[in-house]
């Protein structure tokens, strides 16, 4: 085994995915230390050391991580979610690009590529995304007809609520979230128009319990698939790893037989 296969095999053990682990946790918990005024006068030197010296330690695995894998660190897309995390982190803050002090927090979704459960969650909301693509379609041409109808129904006797297509889409966001949608909106709609729950209640009833439910649906089938795949990926490795093995004590029988005693 080369040292880069070496490098590359304890890059991946549980001690070394541990521990980044634990580095990214407290890395947040710094990054969030940073925030408060009181703890920077106390320990602001130290606070500011300790979270370089986290990002050395990242920089040093990414590295790490390049030598050991050469080309195929790019062919990974968790590592390249780790690169471009990374290498936010290392642009200068200074001046013009002060804004990006506040992106370092972007850190902690590290957590998502080390832990393989968030990777199974992630994977599976990505997987659903095609399918979330039409349920997003459908939900928006609800949103456009429902602001249609709302700015023509109610836009003259609530200009706030529902004066235009935008104030009216947003109105209906929050009616579908379930936001203060009927005592802050509805009652005081049907004060004035009576039969305006005509309107409402169908609107909430496609958008939260319909057409929500059907996105939560397909994450989770999504999620289910992902998992299978890995289940079954472990299991095609395990029996070829067993097939192997038994093609080695075949081979091994198979010389002895032929040996002169």
């Amino acid at each position: 085994m080369t040292p880069r296969q070496r490098l590359d095999a304890w890059l991946d053990t549980p001690f070394v995915r541990n521990g980044i682990m634990a580095v990214i946790v407290f890395n947040a918990i710094l990054l969030g230390m940073e925030t408060s005024v009181t703890l920077m006068d106390r320990a602001g030197g130290l606070i500011v050391a300790l979270d370089r010296l986290c990002l050395g330690i990242f920089v040093v695995e990414l590295l790490a991580k390049l030598y050991a894998r050469g080309w195929r660190f790019f062919r990974n897309g968790w590592n390249l979610f780790d690169f471009a995390i990374v290498g936010i982190s290392l642009i200068p803050s200074a001046g013009g690009l002060s804004v990006l002090r506040a992106l370092r927090i972007l850190r902690a979704l590290r957590l998502v590529s080390v832990a393989p459960r968030l990777r199974r969650v992630v994977e599976g909301f990505v997987t659903a995304l095609p399918g979330m693509a039409s349920v997003f379609l459908l939900m928006a041409l609800i949103f456009y007809i429902g602001a249609v109808m709302a700015t023509k129904l109610f836009g003259a006797d609530f200009p706030d609520w529902f004066g235009n297509l935008g104030r009216s889409a947003y109105t209906l966001f929050q009616v579908m979230t379930l936001e203060s949608w009927s005592m802050g909106i509805v009652r005081p709609v049907m004060d004035m128009h009576p039969y305006a729950w005509v309107f409402f209640v169908p609107f909430i009833m496609m958008t939260t319990f319909a057409v929500v439910n059907l996105l939560v649906g397909l994450i989770v089938n999504s999620m289910q698939d992902a998992h299978s795949e890995e289940e079954n990926s472990r299991t095609d490795a395990y029996r070829e790893e067993v097939l192997n093995r038994l093609a080695e004590i075949e081979k091994r029988l198979a010389a002895r037989e032929h040996t002169p005693m």
